[in-house]
Order: structure tokens, then C-alpha cells, then sequence
């Protein structure tokens, strides 16, 4: 069995409603069980700032799944959930990004994992942090990288 976290977002329409679908469709998997999520995050958009507010989160899931194969039901998952990439970093409805899967280094054409972005990201870092504050990632804990942001930004949504 292999412990993977994963970053949920979603920008447009009902988003805690998308996030919920997510989460439900990814406990439906065959193979996989989320263990632990965080908290449930409003924050701004990164990279293509000109859209609206993202609610994210992250969830520790355990799974018998190769990281490719991960990789393609979380997917199928965004296709399910009406995701359309039109714009790098753009609006949509969901997005599922596998930050971590165990403590594995992959490098392929289609993934890369720990994610690119992992470490420059609050609202990756904080909820990561929130769920496994002793992982360690690089030279740092998840804690220690969680207090090099401004938590203030991220609103928690109850």
C-alpha cells in the first residue's frame, strides 16, 4: 500500500459541490481510500491571476494504484466533473494535482511528482502541513515549509 497526497481546487460553479464530487468519486476507486483531509481552503489563484477564487484542499489517500495509473483516474475524474483546459492555469471546475506518492521521485513525460509547484504554493503547502506536519520534503518539514507563508491569506471555509 502507498500513502499519496493529492491538491483538489475548483474555481467555477458550486465548487464545495465539485470538491465533494471529487472526493466521493476518488473513494469509489477500486484500490484507493482517502485516509485524511484537510481543511477546506479559499485562496487566490496562482499563475494566471485574472479569475476567481479557488477552493482547495488536500487528501492523504492510500492506494495499491502505480502513480501513473493514479494519475489517470484523477483524469478521468476532472473530465467527469466537466474540467475543460483552455488556459494554462486557467478556471475550472476541478482540478486534482498528486503532490506526493510515498516518497517516490517520478519523472515521465505526462508526470511529475513530488509536484513542480509543491513548495511554492500556500494553498499546497498549508493544507499538507495541516495533515502530515512531520513529512519531510527536501530539507524541511511540512510545518517548517508551512511558516514560510503567510497563513493569513487562505481563508478557512467551515
Amino acid at each position: 500500500m502507498v500513502i499519496a497526497y493529492l491538491g483538489l481546487g475548483s474555481n467555477m460553479g458550486d465548487k464545495k459541490h465539485y470538491l465533494q464530487q471529487a472526493i466521493q468519486l476518488l473513494n469509489e476507486q477500486d484500490n484507493t481510500l482517502i485516509t485524511k483531509y484537510s481543511s477546506l481552503y479559499e485562496t487566490e489563484p496562482w499563475g494566471y491571476t485574472e479569475q476567481a477564487v479557488f477552493m482547495n484542499l488536500v487528501v492523504e489517500i492510500e492506494t495499491q494504484l502505480s502513480a501513473e495509473a493514479l494519475l489517470k483516474i484523477c483524469q478521468q475524474i476532472e473530465q467527469e466533473l466537466e474540467r475543460v483546459r483552455e488556459v494554462k492555469w486557467g478556471p475550472r471546475t476541478m482540478d486534482i494535482d498528486i503532490l506526493l506518492y510515498n516518497n517516490e521521485t517520478i519523472e515521465t513525460e505526462d508526470l511529475k511528482v513530488p509536484h513542480p509547484y509543491l513548495l511554492e504554493r500556500d494553498f499546497t503547502v498549508i493544507p499538507l502541513a495541516e495533515l502530515a506536519p512531520d513529512l519531510r520534503v527536501g530539507q524541511k518539514q511540512m510545518h517548517e515549509w508551512a511558516e514560510t507563508f503567510d497563513k493569513e491569506r487562505l481563508k478557512r471555509i467551515p
